[in-house]
Protein backbone atom coordinates (compact mmCIF):
# COMPACT_ATOMS: atom_id res chain seq x y z
CA UNK A 1 0.00 0.00 0.00
CA UNK A 2 0.99 3.45 -0.74
CA UNK A 3 2.39 5.82 1.96
CA UNK A 4 -0.71 8.30 3.19
CA UNK A 5 -0.51 11.55 1.96
CA UNK A 6 -2.95 14.47 3.24
CA UNK A 7 -6.14 14.19 3.34
CA UNK A 8 -8.27 15.65 0.50
CA UNK A 9 -11.26 13.50 -0.17
CA UNK A 10 -14.11 12.04 1.79
CA UNK A 11 -16.76 9.42 0.58
CA UNK A 12 -19.39 8.78 2.26
CA UNK A 13 -22.12 6.08 2.25
CA UNK A 14 -26.03 6.95 2.30
CA UNK A 15 -28.40 4.61 3.14
CA UNK A 16 -27.38 3.43 6.65
CA UNK A 17 -24.67 6.36 7.08
CA UNK A 18 -26.47 9.77 6.69
CA UNK A 19 -30.14 8.14 6.31
CA UNK A 20 -31.81 5.01 7.36
CA UNK A 21 -35.28 5.36 4.34
CA UNK A 22 -36.85 8.92 5.55
CA UNK A 23 -34.88 9.31 8.65
CA UNK A 24 -31.96 10.94 8.90
CA UNK A 25 -29.33 9.75 11.13
CA UNK A 26 -29.30 12.39 14.29
CA UNK A 27 -27.09 15.07 13.87
CA UNK A 28 -25.90 14.00 10.52
CA UNK A 29 -26.70 17.29 8.74
CA UNK A 30 -25.21 19.60 10.96
CA UNK A 31 -21.69 17.45 10.88
CA UNK A 32 -21.92 17.34 6.94
CA UNK A 33 -21.85 21.30 7.05
CA UNK A 34 -19.15 20.93 9.33
CA UNK A 35 -17.10 18.41 6.78
CA UNK A 36 -18.07 21.03 4.49
CA UNK A 37 -16.26 23.77 5.95
CA UNK A 38 -12.71 21.79 5.90
CA UNK A 39 -10.37 22.20 3.26
CA UNK A 40 -12.00 18.47 1.42
CA UNK A 41 -13.88 17.01 -1.14
CA UNK A 42 -17.28 15.03 -0.17
CA UNK A 43 -18.54 12.75 -2.28
CA UNK A 44 -21.30 10.50 -1.65
CA UNK A 45 -21.36 6.75 -3.13
CA UNK A 46 -24.07 4.50 -2.79
CA UNK A 47 -25.12 0.79 -4.15
CA UNK A 48 -28.80 1.55 -3.58
CA UNK A 49 -30.85 0.37 -6.29
CA UNK A 50 -34.19 0.79 -5.05
CA UNK A 51 -34.68 4.38 -6.78
CA UNK A 52 -33.16 6.52 -9.21
CA UNK A 53 -30.68 9.06 -8.63
CA UNK A 54 -32.82 11.92 -8.86
CA UNK A 55 -35.71 10.07 -6.35
CA UNK A 56 -32.60 9.56 -4.27
CA UNK A 57 -31.57 13.21 -4.23
CA UNK A 58 -35.38 14.37 -3.34
CA UNK A 59 -35.27 11.97 -0.61
CA UNK A 60 -32.09 13.54 0.49
CA UNK A 61 -33.26 17.19 0.05
CA UNK A 62 -36.73 16.48 1.75
CA UNK A 63 -34.22 15.36 4.83
CA UNK A 64 -32.32 18.69 4.68
CA UNK A 65 -28.83 17.65 3.43
CA UNK A 66 -27.00 19.73 1.52
CA UNK A 67 -25.96 17.53 -1.71
CA UNK A 68 -25.97 18.32 -5.38
CA UNK A 69 -26.43 15.71 -7.76
CA UNK A 70 -23.05 15.62 -9.46
CA UNK A 71 -21.76 14.92 -5.84
CA UNK A 72 -23.67 11.56 -5.97
CA UNK A 73 -21.88 8.40 -7.94
CA UNK A 74 -24.30 5.48 -7.68
CA UNK A 75 -23.84 1.49 -8.55
CA UNK A 76 -26.81 2.81 -11.04
CA UNK A 77 -24.45 5.21 -12.86
CA UNK A 78 -21.72 2.47 -12.98
CA UNK A 79 -24.00 -0.31 -14.19
CA UNK A 80 -25.52 2.00 -17.31
CA UNK A 81 -22.06 2.72 -18.37
CA UNK A 82 -20.75 -0.94 -18.28
CA UNK A 83 -23.64 -1.86 -20.51
CA UNK A 84 -23.62 0.71 -22.71
CA UNK A 85 -19.67 0.27 -23.67
CA UNK A 86 -20.85 -3.89 -23.68
CA UNK A 87 -23.91 -2.79 -26.03
CA UNK A 88 -25.68 -5.38 -24.84
CA UNK A 89 -29.39 -5.71 -24.03
CA UNK A 90 -30.56 -6.46 -20.37
CA UNK A 91 -33.17 -7.78 -18.66
CA UNK A 92 -33.48 -5.94 -15.56
CA UNK A 93 -33.86 -6.78 -12.38
CA UNK A 94 -34.13 -3.45 -10.52
CA UNK A 95 -37.03 -1.48 -8.66
CA UNK A 96 -39.09 0.37 -10.61
CA UNK A 97 -38.25 3.24 -9.40
CA UNK A 98 -34.83 3.02 -10.94
CA UNK A 99 -35.51 2.28 -14.28
CA UNK A 100 -35.69 5.78 -15.17
CA UNK A 101 -31.45 6.00 -14.74
CA UNK A 102 -31.55 3.02 -17.77
CA UNK A 103 -33.50 5.29 -19.99
CA UNK A 104 -32.61 5.14 -23.53
CA UNK A 105 -30.91 1.35 -23.27
CA UNK A 106 -32.70 -1.09 -25.44
CA UNK A 107 -34.16 -3.94 -23.39
CA UNK A 108 -36.46 -6.42 -25.95
CA UNK A 109 -34.76 -9.74 -26.53
CA UNK A 110 -32.47 -9.41 -23.99
CA UNK A 111 -29.05 -10.80 -24.52
CA UNK A 112 -27.68 -9.83 -20.40
CA UNK A 113 -29.33 -9.93 -17.01
CA UNK A 114 -28.94 -7.26 -14.54
CA UNK A 115 -29.77 -7.91 -11.40
CA UNK A 116 -30.22 -4.82 -8.35
CA UNK A 117 -32.51 -5.04 -5.63
CA UNK A 118 -36.03 -5.98 -6.77
CA UNK A 119 -38.19 -7.57 -3.96
CA UNK A 120 -41.13 -6.96 -6.48
CA UNK A 121 -39.20 -9.33 -8.87
CA UNK A 122 -37.71 -11.78 -7.00
CA UNK A 123 -40.09 -14.71 -7.32
CA UNK A 124 -39.75 -17.73 -9.52
CA UNK A 125 -40.71 -17.13 -12.81
CA UNK A 126 -38.86 -14.12 -13.58
CA UNK A 127 -36.11 -15.46 -11.79
CA UNK A 128 -36.11 -18.76 -14.13
CA UNK A 129 -36.59 -16.30 -16.82
CA UNK A 130 -33.25 -14.81 -16.31
CA UNK A 131 -31.74 -18.92 -15.62
CA UNK A 132 -32.39 -19.64 -18.42
CA UNK A 133 -31.08 -16.36 -20.40
CA UNK A 134 -27.95 -17.17 -18.34
CA UNK A 135 -27.98 -20.51 -19.59
CA UNK A 136 -28.08 -19.66 -23.24
CA UNK A 137 -24.85 -17.70 -22.61
CA UNK A 138 -26.28 -14.15 -21.28
CA UNK A 139 -23.41 -12.19 -19.25
CA UNK A 140 -24.81 -11.43 -15.23
CA UNK A 141 -24.21 -7.92 -14.20
CA UNK A 142 -24.73 -7.41 -10.47
CA UNK A 143 -25.05 -3.84 -9.58
CA UNK A 144 -23.58 -4.80 -6.45
CA UNK A 145 -23.63 -8.21 -3.91
CA UNK A 146 -24.60 -6.94 -0.57
CA UNK A 147 -26.29 -9.66 1.49
CA UNK A 148 -28.78 -7.52 3.38
CA UNK A 149 -29.84 -4.14 4.16
CA UNK A 150 -31.07 -1.95 7.09
CA UNK A 151 -35.00 -0.65 6.54
CA UNK A 152 -37.03 1.06 9.24
CA UNK A 153 -38.43 -2.56 10.33
CA UNK A 154 -35.23 -4.15 10.69
CA UNK A 155 -32.34 -6.31 8.34
CA UNK A 156 -34.16 -7.18 5.03
CA UNK A 157 -32.34 -9.64 2.16
CA UNK A 158 -30.58 -7.85 -0.12
CA UNK A 159 -29.49 -8.75 -3.81
CA UNK A 160 -26.62 -10.59 -3.11
CA UNK A 161 -28.54 -14.13 -1.86
CA UNK A 162 -30.43 -13.77 -5.40
CA UNK A 163 -27.39 -12.71 -7.32
CA UNK A 164 -25.47 -16.42 -5.63
CA UNK A 165 -28.45 -18.18 -6.53
CA UNK A 166 -28.40 -17.81 -10.23
CA UNK A 167 -24.62 -17.86 -10.04
CA UNK A 168 -24.90 -21.56 -8.25
CA UNK A 169 -27.44 -22.55 -10.80
CA UNK A 170 -26.02 -21.94 -14.10
CA UNK A 171 -22.09 -22.30 -13.02
CA UNK A 172 -21.08 -19.04 -13.57
CA UNK A 173 -19.78 -15.50 -12.18
CA UNK A 174 -21.29 -12.29 -12.16
CA UNK A 175 -19.37 -9.54 -13.05
CA UNK A 176 -19.95 -6.69 -9.95
CA UNK A 177 -20.14 -3.26 -10.84
CA UNK A 178 -20.68 -1.06 -7.37
CA UNK A 179 -18.88 -1.37 -4.22
CA UNK A 180 -16.76 -3.48 -2.83
CA UNK A 181 -15.06 -3.55 -6.47
CA UNK A 182 -12.14 -1.26 -6.98
CA UNK A 183 -13.66 0.28 -10.10
CA UNK A 184 -15.93 1.62 -8.36
CA UNK A 185 -13.93 3.42 -5.52
CA UNK A 186 -11.36 4.88 -8.50
CA UNK A 187 -14.68 5.87 -10.64
CA UNK A 188 -16.27 7.58 -7.84
CA UNK A 189 -12.28 9.44 -7.41
CA UNK A 190 -12.47 10.52 -10.52
CA UNK A 191 -12.71 14.35 -11.16
CA UNK A 192 -11.61 15.09 -7.67
CA UNK A 193 -7.63 14.77 -8.92
CA UNK A 194 -6.87 12.75 -5.58
CA UNK A 195 -5.49 9.76 -5.28
CA UNK A 196 -6.54 6.82 -3.12
CA UNK A 197 -4.20 7.41 -0.45
CA UNK A 198 -5.64 10.82 0.16
CA UNK A 199 -9.04 9.52 0.76
CA UNK A 200 -11.15 8.33 3.22
CA UNK A 201 -14.73 6.34 3.25
CA UNK A 202 -17.20 6.38 5.88
CA UNK A 203 -20.10 3.41 6.11
CA UNK A 204 -22.00 1.21 7.19
CA UNK A 205 -21.16 -1.92 5.59
CA UNK A 206 -18.02 -3.53 6.77
CA UNK A 207 -17.03 -5.37 3.64
CA UNK A 208 -18.43 -2.93 0.90
CA UNK A 209 -18.03 0.07 2.21
CA UNK A 210 -14.90 -0.24 4.85
CA UNK A 211 -12.85 -3.11 2.98
CA UNK A 212 -13.52 -2.25 -0.79
CA UNK A 213 -12.22 1.36 0.24
CA UNK A 214 -9.30 0.10 2.05
CA UNK A 215 -8.19 -2.62 -1.26
CA UNK A 216 -7.75 0.06 -2.93
CA UNK A 217 -5.66 2.57 -0.62
CA UNK A 218 -8.20 4.92 1.28
CA UNK A 219 -8.65 4.87 4.74
CA UNK A 220 -12.27 3.28 6.36
CA UNK A 221 -14.31 4.36 8.68
CA UNK A 222 -17.40 1.95 9.39
CA UNK A 223 -19.70 3.34 11.17
CA UNK A 224 -22.73 1.33 13.66
CA UNK A 225 -25.27 2.74 12.10
CA UNK A 226 -27.45 1.24 9.34
CA UNK A 227 -26.84 -2.25 8.89
CA UNK A 228 -23.80 -2.39 11.76
CA UNK A 229 -23.85 -5.69 13.55
CA UNK A 230 -21.43 -6.32 16.86
CA UNK A 231 -18.17 -7.22 15.94
CA UNK A 232 -18.87 -6.50 12.14
CA UNK A 233 -15.18 -4.64 12.48
CA UNK A 234 -13.76 -8.17 12.98
CA UNK A 235 -14.96 -9.58 9.36
CA UNK A 236 -12.41 -7.97 7.44
CA UNK A 237 -8.40 -8.28 7.23
CA UNK A 238 -7.01 -5.37 7.86
CA UNK A 239 -9.97 -3.90 9.80
CA UNK A 240 -11.16 -0.92 9.84
CA UNK A 241 -8.99 2.16 10.71
CA UNK A 242 -11.72 3.58 12.83
CA UNK A 243 -15.16 1.93 14.34
CA UNK A 244 -17.58 4.42 15.59
CA UNK A 245 -20.79 5.31 16.57
CA UNK A 246 -22.25 7.31 13.81
CA UNK A 247 -21.50 9.83 11.07
CA UNK A 248 -21.33 12.64 13.41
CA UNK A 249 -19.03 10.84 15.64
CA UNK A 250 -16.40 10.16 12.36
CA UNK A 251 -16.64 13.66 11.36
CA UNK A 252 -14.96 14.61 14.56
CA UNK A 253 -12.04 12.33 14.22
CA UNK A 254 -11.66 13.56 10.55
CA UNK A 255 -11.29 16.96 11.70
CA UNK A 256 -9.55 16.85 14.89
CA UNK A 257 -6.71 13.78 13.74
CA UNK A 258 -7.12 13.66 9.99
CA UNK A 259 -6.62 17.05 8.94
Amino acid sequence: MAARRALKAVLVDLSGTLHIEDAAVPGAQEALKRLRGASVIVRFVTNTTKESKQDLLERLRKLEFDISENEIFTSLTAARSLLEQKQVRPMLLVDDRALSDFKGIQTSDPNAVVIGLAPEHFHYQILNQAFRLLLDGAPLIAIHKARYYKRKDGLALGPGPFVTALEYATDTKATIVGKPEKMFFLEALRGTGCEPEEAVMIGDDCRDDVGGAQDVGMLGILVKTGKYRASDEEKINPPPYLTCESFPHAVDHILQHLL
